[in-house]
């Protein structure tokens, strides 16, 4: 469902508990993979997606009454908004002074070893306890070496859940043209994760 109904929206702009919890169960999954996907790898390494996303659904609630439908937009579109902007946030935030991600070195092997079992601690938190992490991290592996059209299109069409209509205008091809192109970059998806498994 890519629009819930305008009273829904409505009931849960005026703060009715169970319609906010049934908006935010429509796109919670999607906007799990939106960020988790979007935070990037040396992101990735210093924010927790789940807290990225709890706090996007706070703000997003906080902000419902605020909520225009408009001609082309969605609700989805609108969330995932503001996980763009929290993400780049972030991202400012570790880039000021000494914090930038990009200057941290990698582990060595003696390194590694000894955190180890830190990682370990760190990733059996409550709220990943549901993720299979082996999978999650082959397929932020294998889509990061995709071609750049191909996340892109993959993105849009299955996270922002874009029309082929909608696709075509943004890349400037058919609907036809738009379809292949999807269909081209799932495959090669669908065939870099069988490899590496």
């Amino acid at each position: 469902m890519d629009q819930p109904d305008a009273d829904l929206l409505a009931k849960a702009g005026r703060g009715d508990e169970a319609a906010r919890a049934q908006l935010l169960s429509q796109h919670l999954a999607g906007l799990r993979a939106f960020v988790h996907l979007r935070l990037g790898p040396a992101l990735r390494r210093k924010e927790e997606s789940q807290d990225l996303v709890q706090s996007v659904c706070r703000e997003v609630l906080s902000d419902l009454p605020k909520f225009q439908v408009r001609a082309g937009a969605s609700f989805r579109d609108w969330m995932h908004r503001a996980a763009e902007n929290k993400i780049r946030d972030r991202w400012r935030h570790w880039k000021r002074e000494r914090r930038d991600p990009n200057r941290e070195r990698a582990l060595e092997a003696s390194d590694a070893e000894a955190a180890g079992s830190m990682r370990l601690v760190h990733w059996m938190t409550p709220s990943r306890e549901a993720v299979d992490r082996e999978q999650l991290a082959l397929l932020e592996r294998v889509f990061a070496d995709l071609p750049a059209a191909d996340r892109e299109v993959i993105v849009l069409a299955r996270l922002h859940g874009w029309s082929h209509a909608k696709l075509a205008a943004h890349f400037g091809r058919s609907e036809v043209a738009t379809r292949s192109l999807l269909s081209r970059a799932l495959a090669r998806l669908a065939l870099a994760l069988d490899a590496r498994e």
